[in-house]
């Protein structure tokens, strides 16, 4: 594919998106709320995560896990390629509970940059999943998802020490029940028994983004999942709390290289 490119194709099987990209665009710092696997093809980039400064090259693979704070940063000149697959987290659990044959528990990729042997697995799965099947048919790529995420969770992390205090846990509570809401500095910061600079400064430092950023992120997984039931992006703007479909496209590109459309295409 040509550099300067963002594709999704579509996919066979539901929860899971794909994107394949050859690009020298910086990420700015953002989350997912599913979790992200995928292989750099050419070049090489650097990241904050929230397991620290990491650097990936051509052969690596990368992971990212719901809520992790991250962005991008291409090394070198020429950009980077690279394809990502992003999971539901119901798909990730179900899988790891029936690996350890037992409930549904917390799972983490232990490293943003894997240097184990999970290249190949993730290319089959990858090919799996993007190959235009008959409907319903989703034996293979069942298959290598079971096995990559197996390979995964080899050395899955423990369960992350919360450190936020609990004034900062609720007010992200309020966010995440219902981001298309309007909300005010001064509210939040009042309920937390702060000034307002001293809430925005220890949001910041307990979530790695401000408050109105940690919102538009909110705003933005919402209309993600509003586009992949198939809502046309202007309504799933509206319905996010976004002022109109400009502005969500604008944010929905910076974070996953596509517009809304696209999205909604490659699910749909």
């Amino acid at each position: 594919m040509a550099q300067g490119q963002f594709l999704m194709p579509k996919i066979s099987m539901p929860g899971i998106a794909a994107v394949m990209a050859d690009s020298d665009r910086a990420f700015p710092r953002h989350m997912h709320d599913q979790y992200g696997i995928g292989l750099i093809h050419r070049g090489a980039q650097k990241s904050l995560s929230g397991r620290g400064m990491v650097e990936a090259a051509a052969g690596q693979v990368i992971t990212v896990n719901p809520g992790e704070i991250h962005d991008g940063i291409p090394l070198g000149e020429g950009g980077r390629a690279w394809r990502m697959l992003y999971l539901d987290i119901d798909i990730v659990r179900d899988v790891i509970a029936d690996v350890c044959e037992k409930d549904r528990g917390f799972f983490e990729f232990a490293y943003p940059v894997d240097a184990r042997p999970l290249a190949e697995r993730f290319d089959a799965v990858f090919s799996a999943v993007t190959a235009q099947e008959r409907p319903g048919e989703t034996l293979h790529g069942d298959e290598t998802v079971l096995m990559l995420l197996a390979g995964a969770m080899e050395t899955a992390a423990k369960p992350p020490v919360v450190t936020s205090p609990d004034t900062i846990r609720r007010a992200k509570s309020r966010i995440d029940d219902e981001p298309s809401r309007p909300f005010r500095l001064a509210d939040l910061a009042s309920e937390a028994g702060m000034s307002q600079f001293r809430f925005l400064r220890t949001f910041a430092k307990a979530t790695g983004l401000t408050p109105h950023s940690y919102l538009l992120q909110r705003r933005v997984h919402l209309a993600r999942h509003a586009l992949a039931r198939g809502t046309p992006p202007a309504e799933a703007a509206f319905a996010a709390g976004f002022a109109d479909q400009s502005h969500l496209n604008r944010f929905f590109v910076q974070q996953f290289g596509v517009t809304p459309a696209v999205y909604r295409a490659a699910l749909s």
